[in-house]
């Protein structure tokens, strides 16, 4: 563990611990957010059967339009993936940071997903 380029960044070294705990089912999959500088992307994933129920992202048409710059796109970003994952019978998830702070964006879209629906 050591020789890996993203081992010791601070994201990653959080990002892994919070994976050790966090277990995505299929009756409670894990939404998964990754945030980039511009953009801001999210999953709700069956960690058993290793595929993904629903996804979206602020790249997306329908779901980037947030009109409220980052925080705005990170909104639609979880209302659109909340209806998603509705539409999918998922109703239940654990939510998975990805070691980001539970601020800004994440919490935004977070919360826009509890809003539509979700519970976690």
């Amino acid at each position: 563990m050591g020789s890996r380029k993203f081992d010791q960044r601070p994201r990653w070294i959080r990002h892994r611990r919070v994976r050790s705990k966090v277990r995505g089912a299929e009756v409670r999959p894990r939404l998964s957010v990754f945030r980039s500088n511009k953009q801001i992307y999210a999953q709700v994933i069956d960690d058993e059967a290793g595929r993904t129920l629903a996804s979206a992202s602020s790249v997306d048409s329908q779901a980037g339009a947030g009109g409220d710059g980052k925080t705005g796109a990170a909104r639609a970003v979880g209302a659109a993936l909340a209806k998603r994952a509705l539409d999918a019978g998922v109703k239940q998830v654990v939510f998975d940071r990805g070691g980001y702070k539970y601020h800004g964006r994440v919490k935004a879209l977070a919360d826009a997903a509890r809003s539509e629906g979700l519970d976690f």
